[in-house]
């Protein structure tokens, strides 16, 4: 029997609880229809191809199904089998691979997922999730709060280090680096671990409270590993991933080195908009997100619902799938970042709630009166929030948020 397209497509199918369940949004081509669109979608990103097959008697089935079509939306179903697992690229080759780039349509966006215990239960899922607010910091009736030293790249090690150290004296949580900053010949990696680490223990001797460093391993796969040994040995609870341009295979073999050392790994997702920022083709955030708390991320960029620097995205949305039950799987600690200061912090806060990690780079560092100054205006917003009292109230107890909001306001940055 010979296979086709239209083996593809079936209105009637109804999903099983084993099938991974993909939502696409399409834009048939001239002169292709709807229908006609799905059924090469789930041809090509499953078993089939432009040319009606014949096949044997050892043939086993691992067709998709288009098995809805809504407007522009269409549903796909695929056999659990269709998928090795534990292995995320080779899923990614099928549900956003060369569908992608088919002349069937013209745009083709992957919107959702729902995904099957048997694929969940294949990968790590995240070591902490939201716990590292309790089981690092201590807290757990308040967002967890980080800074990148700005500029993001330059500071040589120990401004970058003091930066760090300034800041948590003013009650920052944690000190990260930002996706570019790696391991450069004007702050070298090694130098820069030991000395933010020492300030780190600084400032936990000054102020009673935890402090932590969100350094940046991303590199090649080897070197990573290399990296997350070499903190681990300092006595360092973070790790930082660019987890996109690191890539996803690279992103599960750290999640498995880093559970040996009791590690988080803080996820920064720079060029996620190469991929989610198109409303009509790509790969939403969502998915993204979702990829990235079965590969065991514990804390991930997912926006700030509108209020900073960038692209307006369904923050909250992704948010609540990340702390949903995923058949016991760990959840994952959102990070507001891009373009916050303290004035936006209790609508960011309405918003999200305050199982978050908010962090502030520019609204800490430009501070009129500096780096320490900024950090204390942020914590003071964030503790304010949590005690009910408004962000004016806080203010006239604290001269540092007063200044801050008299600098900034309440308005969203471009």
């Amino acid at each position: 029997m010979g296979i086709t397209y239209e083996d593809f497509l079936d209105l009637d199918y109804e999903p099983t609880d084993e099938d991974l369940v993909c939502t696409f949004r399409i834009d048939p081509a001239t002169g292709m229809t709807t229908e006609e669109a799905a059924s090469r979608v789930a041809s090509e990103s499953s078993n089939g191809t432009w040319a009606a097959l014949q096949t044997g008697a050892d043939f086993t089935d691992m067709g998709a199904t288009a098995f809805s079509i809504d407007g522009d939306t269409i549903g796909v179903a695929y056999p659990a089998g269709l998928f090795e697992p534990g292995n995320m690229p080779q899923i990614l080759s099928c549900i956003a691979g060369n569908i992608m780039g088919m002349k069937a349509v013209d745009t083709i966006r992957l919107m959702d997922c729902e995904w099957p215990e048997a694929i969940v239960s294949s990968f790590d899922g995240p070591l902490f999730g939201s716990s590292v607010r309790e089981e690092i910091f201590g807290v757990d009736d308040r967002p967890i709060t980080a800074t990148v030293p700005k500029p993001k790249v330059g500071l040589s090690t120990k401004s970058h280090a003091q930066v760090g150290y300034d800041a948590w004296l003013g009650g920052v949580d944690l000190l990260k680096d930002d996706e570019n900053l790696t391991d450069q010949a004007f702050n070298p990696f090694a130098d820069r671990l030991t000395e933010s680490l020492a300030l780190r223990d600084d400032a936990e001797d000054e102020t009673g409270e935890k402090k932590s460093y969100l350094i940046n391993v991303t590199a090649d796969t080897q070197t990573m590993l290399d990296r997350v040994d070499e903190v681990a040995e300092q006595g360092g609870e973070y790790v930082m991933v660019d987890i996109i341009t690191a890539g996803w295979a690279g992103l599960q073999t750290v999640r498995e080195r880093t559970e040996k050392h009791g590690m988080a790994i803080h996820a920064h997702r720079a060029m996620h908009a190469a991929f989610d920022r198109m409303p009509t083709h790509g790969v939403s955030m969502r998915v993204l997100a979702q990829i990235s708390r079965l590969l065991g991320v514990d804390q991930l960029h997912t926006g700030t619902a509108g209020l900073g620097k960038l692209a307006n995205e369904d923050t909250v949305g992704i948010n609540e799938w990340m702390r949903s039950d995923l058949y016991g799987t760990t959840d994952v600690l959102p990070v507001a970042s891009g373009g916050l200061h303290p004035g936006l912090l209790p609508d960011l806060l309405d918003a999200t709630g305050t199982n978050v990690c908010i962090q502030l780079g520019g609204g800490i560092h430009g501070h009129p009166d500096g780096t320490r100054a900024g950090a204390v205006a942020l914590r003071a917003a964030i503790d304010g929030y949590v005690d009910g009292k408004s962000i004016q109230e806080v203010a006239d107890e604290t001269p540092e948020l007063a200044v801050a909001l008299d600098k900034w306001g309440t308005e969203t940055p471009r």
